[in-house]
């Protein structure tokens, strides 16, 4: 039989975990003391046991272990010297703070993609765009404080707020806090340490005008929708040009934003209001911002850059399971999440090399060849580059001449 040059010494999910350097786990063990009276089952194992879940869509403990006990030959090349039993993973999930799977991640994409600079002055608008907003995760039980109606028992569902600030440029999440559903958007406003000169876009949701003036001041650009009860005063109108009226520009006025009555509590800044009405879909918008110097056109479409995170949004809820957790309480819950998170930014690391040798596949079917393939020993970066001569020289020569011993 030929010999193909697409099989490698490590499973797929060992080529995935190269990309988390070791000793980025042993700062965030160090950082938690993560490993404090722990025996066999370390971080580091939880981390490795907790992907293997999540890019398996498992969605039981069960699922868990005795998937992890079919390939136990594989576990060495895992890192791992056992399987975890399911009271040991359900105890380390309960037990071990999430706040290490949080620097993981975190410190996980400051590696791959680099830090958030402290000025990107120079820069274009996709480089200098960060994009805010959140998503909710209804879980199957009352666990976190949830939002929206109440159900026929009388009580809530639990939820998980995610808030996501991603960076335009890379499509994934550059920073992420985790809360209880009934936390407000605005949350994660005085959390985000964004460089001078960024752009930040984020919905009408997040109507915070001491940050909205504190980013002003720190020459942060900021595009937003008006929200219904803004209190604003129009003091002048700039003209507009042909293009601008062609596309659909109405008006581009100069306002004061804030309450004259609680100006001493929120201090009124100067803001702009422009206000545009889409053909297509018959309905009129109005955006506010900071930014004086921009084409009115060019805010639109700024906050149109806005629907990237919703992408983002529907790719991990998609890719993963997210409909049922491996356990019932706040951290266990949290872990999962973190896990997920860990996964998606994994995947899209091999994405986005791939994109660099000029091979284009989409998130779906990585993530769909990577889970059918977990434990496979194949060169994924390989395979993925030219996967028609997968099979080349592969073929037994000798199987076209193999006699039957009985006739059929």
């Amino acid at each position: 039989m030929g010999k193909s040059s697409f099989f490698t010494g490590q499973p797929i999910l060992t080529q995935l975990l190269s990309f988390i350097p070791r000793f980025l786990v042993k700062n965030a063990v160090r950082e938690f003391d993560s490993d404090r009276y722990v025996k066999h089952f370390g971080s580091y194992e939880h981390l490795v046991t907790m992907l293997f879940a999540v890019l398996n869509r498992c969605s039981s403990l069960r699922e868990v272990v005795t998937g992890m006990q079919a390939c136990s030959a594989r576990l060495q090349h895992l890192g791992l010297r056992s399987t975890p039993r399911r009271s040991t993973l359900a105890d380390a999930n309960s037990r071990r703070t999430a706040a290490f799977f949080e620097q993981v991640y975190h410190e996980l994409y400051k590696l791959h993609y680099g830090g958030i600079p402290d000025s990107l002055p120079k820069k274009g608008i996709e480089a200098r765009l960060f994009i805010v907003d959140s998503t909710t995760i209804t879980l199957f039980s009352d666990v976190l404080k949830g939002a929206g109606s109440y159900g026929h028992n009388g009580k809530k569902k639990g939820g998980v707020k995610a808030h996501i600030c991603a960076r335009a440029l890379h499509d994934v999440a550059a920073f992420v806090v985790l809360s209880e559903a009934a936390k407000h958007d605005t949350f994660i406003l005085d959390k985000l340490a964004l460089p001078t000169g960024s752009i930040v876009v984020f919905d009408k949701g997040y109507r915070n005008y001491k940050q909205l003036l504190q980013w002003s001041r720190q020459d942060v650009s900021w595009v937003t929708r008006l929200s219904k009860g803004t209190v604003y005063e129009v003091v002048a109108e700039k003209p507009l040009s042909q293009a601008a009226e062609k596309g659909g520009i109405c008006a581009d006025e100069l306002i004061v934003l804030g309450n004259p009555a609680t100006e001493g509590k929120t201090p009124l800044q100067q803001a702009r209001l422009i206000t545009y009405y889409d053909t297509e879909g018959e309905r009129t918008f109005q955006f506010i911002t900071n930014n004086q110097h921009m084409a009115p056109l060019t805010i639109c479409g700024i906050y149109r850059r806005r629907w990237q995170i919703e992408l983002l949004f529907k790719r991990i809820k998609s890719a993963f399971q997210l409909h049922c957790f491996m356990g019932d309480n706040e951290n266990a819950i949290y872990v999962q999440l973190w896990c997920t998170l860990i996964a998606d930014l994994l995947l899209r690391i091999v994405k986005d090399r791939l994109r660099k040798v000029g091979a284009q596949w989409s998130m779906s079917n990585i993530t769909s060849l990577v889970r059918l393939h977990l434990t496979t020993y194949i060169d994924l970066m390989a395979f993925l580059r030219q996967p028609e001569k997968a099979l080349l020289g592969y073929e037994d020569p000798h199987h076209k001449q193999q006699l039957l011993l009985f006739s059929t």
